[in-house]
């Protein structure tokens, strides 16, 4: 049940079999049924997650209605609105399953004791944050300097499995462009593998 939370945890620390023990009974096991809320705008954040199975979006709609998609997670990724979390302030953010999703959740009170009883947690999630903060100033960065095709190359190359999972239009939304200029630059893309 927990290998996979486990194994992502092992990547950057080592754990003992009772710190191992420690770790999962802070855990709470939550899963969603595909288009089920995880956050609501407004509310606030008070659990950082794990997926085990599924996949999730995280967005924001502005004053017209339009969705902008921050960011996808799928298997052994970890999600949630780190602001609100933070700084126990409403959520500006919205995250729903894509995909019927089973996760695990750790309360912020809960990730505090878990600081003072296994110290090196605070580096392991120092490091989770470190590589979610450069990740987003690279897509800060591509999106403000690559163009449209560009960006559905890169997103391709980082994430090749996930385009068989999204919808066009979230993938078109996370890109920030319409779906059909995503139609248009996929078939362009698809002739130009076909030709190579």
């Amino acid at each position: 049940m927990y290998e996979l939370i486990l194994k992502n945890i092992a990547r950057f620390i080592e754990l003992t079999e009772e710190e191992r023990i420690f770790f999962t009974s802070l855990l709470k096991l939550k899963k969603l049924r595909k288009k089920q809320f995880l956050l609501q705008e407004g509310e606030i954040a008070r659990h950082e997650y794990f997926i085990n199975k599924g996949c999730l979006r995280t967005y924001t709609i502005d004053e017209k209605g339009q969705e902008h998609i921050i960011q996808f997670a799928i298997e052994d990724w970890w999600t949630g609105d780190m602001y609100s979390f933070l700084t126990q302030t409403p959520a500006k953010l919205n995250i729903d399953a894509i995909e019927d999703t089973e996760l695990f959740c750790i309360e912020n009170i809960s990730m505090e004791i878990l600081y003072r009883k296994v110290p090196k947690f605070e580096r392991f999630f120092r490091l989770l944050l470190q590589n979610a903060f450069i990740a987003n100033q690279s897509r800060i960065l591509e999106s403000m300097s690559l163009s449209a095709d560009e960006r559905y190359c890169k997103f391709i190359e980082r994430y090749p499995s996930m385009e068989q999972r999204l919808p066009l239009k979230h993938i078109a939304s996370y890109l920030g462009i319409t779906a059909e200029s995503l139609s248009r630059i996929r078939s362009q893309y698809i002739k130009s593998k076909k030709t190579s």
